[in-house]
């Protein structure tokens, strides 16, 4: 009987665990390219990379588009997947924080418009804000809303207070 090795009893991938990680690998890959290019800069990518991404723009036929993913997700093998991902994760994070932002100005504003207590509170808080541009809009803004129509002021009311919050 032949003695095994002990290289022998590693156990490989299955040919079907080596093609999810393949389609994986191609998905990340077609998230990168679906990237506006300043987004992509971000990215730690090979020069081979870049360039696999910049001739996905031109290719126009659906099975070379195919072909050529595959390429891609062949290229993301070399790529350094843990700094991908990282960067994927700080947009992520960074849009989550941008999306909190929008949300405490959207409930500022709104406070504004339905709570005349609100004004002053907001006036304590940030009291380098233009009151008097305040009080308009907000002003302005309720008669929109009482009115029907379009939320014109409101919308200038927000970009207000974005200025005003440095966000």
């Amino acid at each position: 009987m032949r003695k095994e090795r002990p290289e022998e009893l590693v156990e490989r991938p299955s040919k079907s665990q080596l093609k999810r990680e393949m389609i994986e690998l191609q998905a990340l890959g077609k998230k990168i390219i679906d990237l506006p290019e300043g987004q992509r800069a971000k990215f730690p990518l090979s020069d081979d990379m870049l360039a696999a991404i910049e001739e996905t723009h031109r290719i126009r036929s659906h099975e070379g588009l195919r072909r050529h993913m595959q390429y891609v997700g062949k290229l993301m093998r070399k790529e350094d997947l843990d700094a991908v991902r990282a960067v994927f994760e700080a947009m992520e994070q960074q849009n989550v924080r941008r999306d909190a932002s929008f949300q405490r100005l959207e409930r500022w504003r709104d406070r504004l418009l339905d709570d005349d207590e609100a004004f002053v509170i907001f006036v304590e808080d940030y009291p380098h804000v233009d009151r008097q541009a305040l009080r308009q809009l907000i002003r302005n803004a309720r008669a929109e809303r009482d009115a029907g129509k379009q939320p014109n002021s409101a919308k200038k009311l927000f970009k207000l207070l974005r200025a005003e919050l440095d966000l």
